[in-house]
C-alpha cells in the first residue's frame, strides 16, 4: 500500500498536483510518516511556496537527512525563498559536499554569494564589472552605439477581450517545454527577485492567463533587406513565469541560462530564443531602470551582438507579431 502511495505521489508531482500530495501525506498520522513521505510533503510545500511549513517538515527528519544531498538542497531552497540566506548557503554548501557539481545547487550558491557581494559593493559596482565574465565583453556604451530601431508598431493595450486561445499554439511539445500553471503572486515576486528586474504588468497579466508557450503568430518584422524584401525574426516561444518548465524564465533553458551560455548583455530579461538560435528577444531596462517599463529588443549574436529595438513595451511587441507562410 505504501509503495502504491509513493508511486501516486510521484505522479502527482509530475502533474504539478502539489496540493494533492499535501492532502494525501497529511492524512497519515505524523508518527506514521517515514523519511520518504516527509520529503514528498516538504517538496510539495516548497512548490506551493509554503516555505515555512516546508522547513518545519524537513526539520522533523533532520537526523535522517544529514547525509542526504537532496534533503539539504530542499531545505536550502525553502530558506532561500524565506530570505534566510545564511541558512540557505549552509544547506546548499552541505548539499554540494555530498553531491559535488550539481548545477542547481551551484547556481543557488552563486546567487547567494552574488547577493552578498552586491550588498557590500553596491555603491562601487559598475556595469562593466557585471559583464566582465562574458566572452562578448560588451559594455553598456558599446551596446548603445549599435542600437537601431525597427518600424513603429501601433501601441495596443492588452484588455479584457484579449483571447489567449487565439494567440497560443498548444502543441504537445509546447505544453511540455513551455506552459506552466498560472503564477501566484509569491512566485512572481520570487522570480523578479531572482532576475533582479520587475516584469512588465502586461506580460504578467498575459502569463496569468496562459503561462508561457508558442504563439501562433511568432514572426516580428525588423525592416527591409538590401533587396527590398521584408526581414523577420522568428520566436521559438515565449518564456513563462516559473522554474519547473525548461523554457520558463528561471528554468534550465531560461533567461539567465541563455545569457550565460550565449554571452548576451545583462541589461534585462530574455523573453524568447530565436528559432535560428543566433539571437534572443529581450526586455531592455537600460533606459527605464530595473523597476520601470522596459523596451523589447532583438540581440543578434551572429552580428557582434547588434541590438535592434523592436517595440517600446511588451504589449506593443505582442500586437506586432505576425503569421508568415514559409
Amino acid at each position: 500500500m505504501r509503495d502504491d502511495l509513493l508511486v501516486q505521489l510521484e505522479e502527482w508531482h509530475e502533474e504539478d498536483k502539489y496540493q494533492s500530495i499535501v492532502d494525501a501525506v497529511q492524512a497519515i498520522p505524523a508518527e506514521e510518516r517515514n523519511y520518504e513521505l516527509v520529503n514528498h510533503l516538504g517538496r510539495a510545500l516548497n512548490n506551493l511556496e509554503r516555505y515555512e511549513e516546508a522547513v518545519e517538515q524537513f526539520l522533523t527528519v533532520a537526523e535522517e537527512g544529514k547525509d542526504d544531498a537532496l534533503w539539504h538542497y530542499r531545505i536550502g531552497l525553502a530558506y532561500y525563498y524565506l530570505e534566510q540566506y545564511d541558512r540557505a548557503e549552509e544547506a546548499f554548501e552541505r548539499s554540494d559536499e555530498l553531491e559535488p557539481g550539481d548545477e542547481d545547487t551551484l547556481e543557488f550558491l552563486e546567487w547567494i554569494r552574488n547577493n552578498d557581494s552586491d550588498e557590500s559593493d553596491e555603491e562601487t559596482e559598475t556595469e562593466e564589472d557585471s559583464e566582465s565574465d562574458h566572452e562578448s565583453e560588451l559594455d553598456s556604451e558599446s551596446v548603445e552605439e549599435i542600437t537601431t530601431s525597427a518600424p513603429t508598431v501601433p501601441t495596443v493595450q492588452l484588455n479584457e477581450n484579449f483571447d489567449p486561445t487565439h494567440f497560443w499554439n498548444d502543441s504537445e511539445q509546447a505544453l511540455e517545454q513551455y506552459v506552466s500553471n498560472p503564477p501566484s503572486e509569491g512566485l512572481i515576486a520570487s522570480v523578479e527577485e531572482e532576475l533582479v528586474f520587475r516584469l512588465p504588468d502586461s506580460y504578467v497579466q498575459m502569463m496569468k492567463n496562459h503561462n508561457g508557450g508558442v504563439p501562433n503568430n511568432r514572426y516580428f518584422p525588423i525592416g527591409a533587406t538590401d533587396s527590398g524584401a521584408e526581414e523577420y525574426i522568428e520566436l521559438k516561444g515565449i518564456l513563462g513565469i516559473g522554474r519547473e518548465k525548461p523554457n520558463s524564465l528561471c528554468g534550465s533553458a531560461g533567461s539567465w541560462a541563455l545569457i550565460e551560455q550565449g554571452g548576451y548583455p545583462e541589461f534585462g530579461v530574455v523573453l524568447s530564443e530565436c528559432a535560428s538560435k543566433s539571437g534572443v528577444v529581450m526586455l531592455d531596462y537600460r533606459s527605464a531602470g530595473n523597476d520601470a517599463e522596459p523596451e523589447v529588443v532583438h540581440v543578434d549574436k551572429d552580428n557582434q551582438y547588434k541590438v535592434t529595438t523592436l517595440a517600446p513595451n511588451f504589449e506593443t511587441f505582442v500586437q506586432g507579431l505576425v503569421h508568415r507562410e514559409v
